[in-house]
């Protein structure tokens, strides 16, 4: 497949990714293990014509994007599968599951796969129901959970995560050793009582437009 006249040129896509993050092309380049205007001669004349492989595989692990956005060939971009279940996640009293029900697949930018550190077989989506959650989560929304992710800290995050038959998503904190569920918001009925079995850590929110 060809580029066409709307697909954003590779050293501009470079050039602005850059400048939002708050990096020097000198900077980058030197990440890359190479000379100071390494980047800055691909950006403003052409050369190298193409960034190697090796370069436009780790500056697209740095900036969070597709290497396709960097120039790779189409053919050569591998989208991240990500198993998609059929679980609601209550931010609310808790849905009542009899199993996780693979519903199919959907994909992720393999540059952002990279950047929030998902494997493969090891994410999936679910849906959230429920209003406890808001203003961070809403009703509708689905979430990314890194299923390899199942040991809260001290300081806390969001975690799927069951209590008998019900599945929720609350902020999950390590107090001692035990673990603390709450709902952010503070309207919200009190979170069921029972040992808490952590299905994964929150890492991405995909939400339609409101």
């Amino acid at each position: 497949m060809s580029k066409t006249a709307s697909d954003p040129d590779p050293r501009t896509a470079l050039a602005a990714l850059a400048a939002a993050r708050g990096d020097s092309l000198a900077a980058l380049s030197a990440m890359l293990g190479r000379n100071a205007a390494y980047l800055q001669q691909y950006v403003r004349r052409g050369s190298p014509r193409v960034l190697g492989e090796r370069d436009r595989r780790l500056l697209s692990a740095y900036l969070g994007v597709s290497e396709g956005v960097l120039g790779a060939p189409v053919d050569r971009v591998a989208a991240f599968r990500i198993r998609k279940l059929d679980v609601v996640a209550s931010a609310g009293p808790g849905a009542q599951v009899d199993g996780e029900i693979v519903l199919g697949t959907d994909t992720l930018d393999p540059g952002l796969a990279r950047r929030l550190g998902l494997k493969d077989g090891q994410a999936a989506i679910i849906r959230v129901r429920g209003t406890s959650m808001e203003p961070g989560l809403f009703d509708g929304d689905h979430i990314v959970v890194d299923t390899a992710d199942r040991t809260p800290r001290s300081k806390g995050g969001l975690y799927v995560i069951r209590i008998d038959d019900a599945v929720m998503v609350k902020r999950v904190a390590l107090s001692g050793r035990t673990l603390v569920a709450t709902s952010d918001n503070r309207a919200a009925g009190p979170v069921p009582d029972g040992p808490i079995v952590v299905i994964g850590r929150v890492v991405w929110q995909m939400r339609e437009p409101r």
